[in-house]
């Protein structure tokens, strides 16, 4: 069917829409709950719990099976309930980049879903639209287009007749036509989506966890199976041993740890929550812990992503104007009086289509093109309000703005009937002699100072205007652009976020390095990066322009020195990363979507656990394929959200860092409760391995090394995973990302702690064996109190009233400890006798160098914090 102004019939309409589809981006189908099940079965340690589980039924200790089956569940569970959660809040979080379009069918402008335009569809654009779909200008007027979600820009970008506009872009100007030819997956927005097929790779903290399981797995049946050989060795019967060494490999295994792993995480998730970010996947909490690179997007994610005067120049003076967004609120900051730029804030308020409006949330808000929205804000400033300036200086003709003049002009009558002509735009269009009538020194001038802010990453508008007796003709396009007086430039910048510069600090102080990586100038990506603290006032900027396909281009050669001329860097980190180049630079400007990709990739493939933060379209890809991504939920759109692991709902980059300390925390706990889980496994092995050494046939019964393993694994290790956070953790550097979860000095601790355990509970048995008393009792309590002693010593504030649930867990470990030596019904069970009280007292005191040994361990563990400087 041939276009016309008449758009499409309902009915053709309809059949393309059967054909082609809806305009909705590529969407994964939901998980099934089976899948998510066995994607939670399928944990290293879930698979041990499991063999656990056939162990302890073939011993015929159903109660311990129970237990362990009962971790395994609620494990799943709230792994399962956690992301089907998430994937929820995600989705009523969402809104999709154009919910209603207006197109024109059978003749006349309706409303449609914008999920129903087709290809052929004739838009109608008007200010604040989204753009529904790929589409070519057919007609315009002072079209201005904000791309920032799509190429990563700041500035909207005009568009005339035979352009192209994208979906999810937004006019911020004008009104126009455009005939669609790109739909759905069809569209530059699903281009980018088929770049998210794959995701990332496991975890940090589940490529750790399953190196964990493995060599426990295998120490731990080598250690069983030889204290079952010495024991048949020594006569002992082998169903006997049979069974011991099967309860030694239950005993040993920490089965607690994917149920402390689960409980910390979702604790971290849950505190997440309460700091407005939606967690996806429950790893991505630790995942933020191990980070040691974050790549950050500019506009909407560092910056605020609205325009703001921040520099005021006249031929006479100059100043810096505070505030932010688009609120009166500000002042001039310098020693020129207000009145110096009067005129200058008046031309710019009147040659000037944009509106603030003042909504429902008490914020100020632009309607037009944010640029000019500034100049308002500016002017506000100033006092001058823009509705009395119109009545007092109506316009009467104008020239609007377009990318080929690069400047707007208007006409506005003057009291006694004179007219006067206002003129702004690029500085390289106005100051010209044959714009202005100052003369050539005065326009050098200002050409010298326009170009200091551009370097310094502002965008700088130049002010001209003339008073005339009259205009030559009565049309805009007769407005005349020359004789004109310069009033002064305007530098305008997308400010940083309130909480920008903090969280990089905060970074930086946790050892981690900030990245930026934007689609924006590199003059702005210099400037907000140096205002940020991410790079020195003298760093570089490599501009991605300069790179093709990983080669620097012929145009930017390299210097004798083997330096790129382009970025000042050495060839290898001058280029971008391909087949796992390693990139050191810290910022990159003019990126496009695949390069933030390949960007990420390199820096994953040289090692780095990488965050990505951002909120447009050509974030997404980069998003899904960091270590973790994180979206901005509010002016983030729908193709971040959905690639991202952690979704920020209120935008604030601070709760990025709060997640850095969950993760941190997470991890530190994880540790903690290895020290304690597997010193207490360590000694139980050692103490069956070395008793007989000590005339001590079979030191402990199968049951009663399950019963100390129920109480001291069960929910006293799980409350380890609630413990508050170290307060110098975030002083410390993250984590090697090579280093096991057991590195850093663990297998040390280990160690360390299972020795003093052991030598008590043997000491003890011994002891009681040589002074006539109940030896097997006394080792199966003075073990278990001792292991509990060591919880508590574990405890990252001692002293304090953070986490009781531990206290409590302890506490009642103990008391079923003792139930096991007076209870007649455990005692049968157990195979043990009641202690005299003199010899449980005598125990009790032993018990305590359990809590001695960690306390110590942990004085002499004790990690420093280094000082980290503010450059990095």
């Amino acid at each position: 069917m041939v276009m016309s102004r008449f758009g499409l019939s309902s009915a053709e309409a309809a059949k393309r829409l059967e054909r082609d589809g809806r305009n909705l981006l590529p969407a994964k189908p939901p998980l099934p709950l089976w899948r998510r099940m066995a994607g939670q079965l399928r944990d290293p340690l879930i698979v041990v719990l499991l063999v656990a589980a056939v162990l302890t039924a073939v011993t015929g200790d159903w109660t311990d099976m129970v237990v362990i089956l009962l971790v395994i569940v609620v494990n799943t569970t709230v792994g399962v309930v956690q992301e089907v959660r998430a994937d929820r809040a995600i989705t009523a979080l969402s809104a999709l980049t154009a919910p209603a379009a207006r197109v024109v069918r059978d003749g006349a402008q309706q409303e449609v879903p914008a999920a129903e335009v087709v290809r052929g569809d004739l838009l109608v654009l008007a200010e604040g639209d989204i753009v529904p779909a790929d589409a070519r200008v057919e007609a315009a007027a002072a079209l201005l287009v904000d791309e920032s979600a799509l190429t990563g820009e700041s500035v909207p970008v005009d568009k005339n007749p035979g352009d192209e506009v994208a979906s999810g872009t937004v006019v911020v100007r004008g009104r126009g036509r455009a005939e669609v030819y790109a739909t759905g997956a069809a569209g530059a927005a699903g281009r980018i989506a088929a770049l998210m097929t794959t995701g990332s790779a496991i975890t940090p903290l589940q490529r750790r966890l399953v190196g964990v399981g493995r060599l426990l797995a295998g120490v731990t049946v080598f250690l069983c199976v030889v204290v079952g050989a010495l024991g048949l060795l020594r006569g002992q019967p082998a169903e006997l041993m049979v069974v011991t060494a099967i309860s030694l490999v239950v005993a040993a295994v920490p089965e607690s740890l994917p149920a402390v792993v689960t409980l910390s995480l979702a604790l971290g998730a849950r505190r997440m929550a309460a700091r407005r970010a939606l967690v996806r996947r429950l790893h991505a909490v630790e995942t933020l812990g191990s980070v040691t690179v974050l790549a950050t997007d500019k506009t909407g994610t560092l910056t605020e992503g609205e325009m703001v005067v921040r520099r005021l120049w006249t031929p006479a003076a100059q100043a810096a104007l505070t505030g932010s967004g688009y609120g009166p609120e500000g002042r001039l900051d310098g020693d020129a009086p207000a009145e110096a730029f009067a005129g200058l804030l008046t031309a710019a308020a009147l040659c000037n289509d944009a509106r603030l409006l003042y909504g429902e949330g008490k914020e100020w808000r632009a309607l037009g093109d944010p640029t000019e929205a500034a100049l308002l804000a500016a002017a506000a400033k100033l006092g001058l309000d823009r509705h009395d300036l119109n009545i007092r200086l109506p316009r009467l003709a104008e020239r609007p703005f377009d990318s080929v003049r690069k400047r707007m002009s208007t006409v506005h009558r003057l009291p006694g009937g004179r007219v006067r002509v206002i003129c702004k735009g690029a500085p390289e269009v106005l100051l010209r002699d044959q714009v202005l009538a100052d003369g050539p020194a005065l326009s050098a001038r200002a050409a010298a100072e326009a170009e200091r802010l551009a370097d310094a990453g502002y965008r700088v508008l130049a002010v001209a205007q003339a008073d005339l007796a009259r205009l030559p003709e009565d049309t805009p396009e007769a407005v005349p652009e020359t004789g004109l007086r310069l009033l002064g430039l305007i530098a305008i910048l997308d400010p940083p976020r309130a909480a920008a510069s903090g969280a990089v600090a905060a970074c930086r102080g946790a050892g981690i390095r900030p990245v930026l990586i934007t689609g924006d100038h590199p003059g702005t990506a210099r400037a907000i990066a140096i205002e940020l603290g991410i790079i020195p006032p003298e760093g570089e900027v490599v501009d991605c322009r300069d790179v093709l396909h990983g080669q620097a281009r012929s145009t930017d050669p390299v210097a004798e020195s083997g330096r790129c001329a382009a970025t000042g860097l050495a060839p290898e980190s001058a280029v971008l990363p391909v087949a796992g180049l390693t990139v050191t630079a810290a910022v990159y400007a003019r990126a496009t979507p695949e390069q933030k990709l390949a960007l990420i990739e390199g820096m994953r493939a040289g090692g780095e656990v990488v965050a990505m933060t951002g909120d447009g379209v050509n974030d997404g890809p980069a998003l899904l394929h960091a270590d973790i991504g994180v979206a901005m939920g509010g002016r983030g759109t729908e193709v971040a959200r959905q690639a991202a692991d952690l979704v920020l709902a209120d935008d604030d980059l601070d709760t990025v860092v709060a997640a850095v300390e969950e993760g941190r925390r997470v991890y530190a706990n994880i540790r903690r409760f290895l020290v304690y889980a597997l010193s207490g496994g360590a000694t139980e092995i050692a103490v069956m391995l070395f008793g007989p050494l000590f005339g001590l046939a079979l030191p402990l019964l199968p049951a009663q090394i399950l019963w100390v393993n129920l109480l001291t694994h069960g929910l006293p290790g799980v409350a380890l995973g609630g413990e508050p956070a170290d307060p110098a953790e975030m002083r410390r550097p993250p984590r090697p990302p090579g280093q096991s979860i057991l590195g850093g000095g663990l297998w040390q601790r280990v160690i360390r702690i299972a020795i003093v355990l052991t030598a008590v509970t043997l000491g003890v048995a011994v002891w009681a064996l040589y002074t006539g008393r109940p030896w097997q009792s006394m080792a199966f309590f003075a073990l278990g109190a001792a292991q509990l002693g060591v919880a508590v010593g574990s405890r990252a504030r001692p002293g304090t009233r953070a986490n009781p649930a531990l206290l409590l867990a302890v506490a009642g470990a103990l008391l079923l400890q003792l139930a096991g030596l007076y209870v007649p019904l455990l005692r049968d069970l157990l195979g043990t006798v009641p202690l005299s009280a003199g010899d449980l007292l005598i125990v009790a005191v032993l018990s305590v160098l359990g809590y001695a040994a960690a306390r110590l361990d942990r004085v002499l563990h004790q990690e420093p914090v280094p000082v980290i400087s503010e450059a990095g």
